[in-house]
């Protein structure tokens, strides 16, 4: 089975050799990077390219969220899962408009690090309890004013259904099974959902999908 490469990024010493003692316990994964911030982990990007960064937040000369803004911006492919002491709104919601894929606090048991980044590989996303609620309560303070701000007008019938279902968490092959097509033609509904919807990664499309009404909170 193909390892997936890791890169941890956090200037914590002690917490970054914690952080790989419990990766060491899990054959599936492959750390090939280890840098103490955001400017260093860019770097080091230009030869070595994982499929998914474990991001502190509070780093010196560059945030996790300006790292998280610069490697989406030039390497789409790669997961971020954010991680923090902070178990806030403000830096849940920061960190996925920057286009990270799931969050965990630091003090998240081991078995919960690891089915994060299985997650986050081979879904795209991870969602805990509290991102979830997150995200709820930013999307009804940013839609209290009136309806949704975007509209549908643009999206056929079956591009609505695949995003419904991509919002209730079926894989490309769930997917492809329920509505009878091919994963690579559900492969195809998904990017153009991306590009439609402008969103970075799948909190953008349920964050569409709730003001639109395709899915209700």
């Amino acid at each position: 089975m193909e390892k997936i490469r890791l890169a941890i990024a956090d200037d914590h010493k002690i917490f970054r050799n914690g952080l790989k003692a419990t990766l060491e316990d899990c054959d599936n994964f492959d750390l090939i990077i280890e840098a103490s911030n955001g400017k260093q982990l860019i770097g080091m990007l230009t030869e070595l390219t994982p499929d998914v960064i474990l991001m502190d937040i509070k780093m010196p000369e560059m945030d996790g969220i300006q790292t998280t803004t610069a490697v989406k911006q030039k390497y789409k492919d790669i997961k971020v899962l954010a991680l923090s002491m902070f178990n806030e709104d403000k830096y849940i919601v920061d960190m996925m408009k920057a286009g990270a894929s799931g969050y965990l606090l630091k003090n998240a048991e081991p078995e919960e690090i690891i089915e994060a980044i299985q997650t986050v590989y081979h879904k795209d996303y991870y969602f805990n309890e509290h991102l979830s609620i997150t995200l709820i309560k930013q999307l009804a303070g940013n839609n209290a004013g009136g309806g949704p701000s975007q509209s549908l007008a643009d999206f056929n019938e079956r591009e609505i259904e695949v995003l419904r279902l991509v919002c209730q968490e079926y894989s490309n092959q769930e997917i492809a099974d329920k509505i009878c097509l091919s994963v690579r033609t559900v492969e195809g509904y998904r990017a153009r959902l991306f590009e439609k919807t402008r969103s970075k990664n799948l909190v953008g499309l349920v964050i569409f999908a709730i003001r639109t009404g395709i899915i209700n909170v």
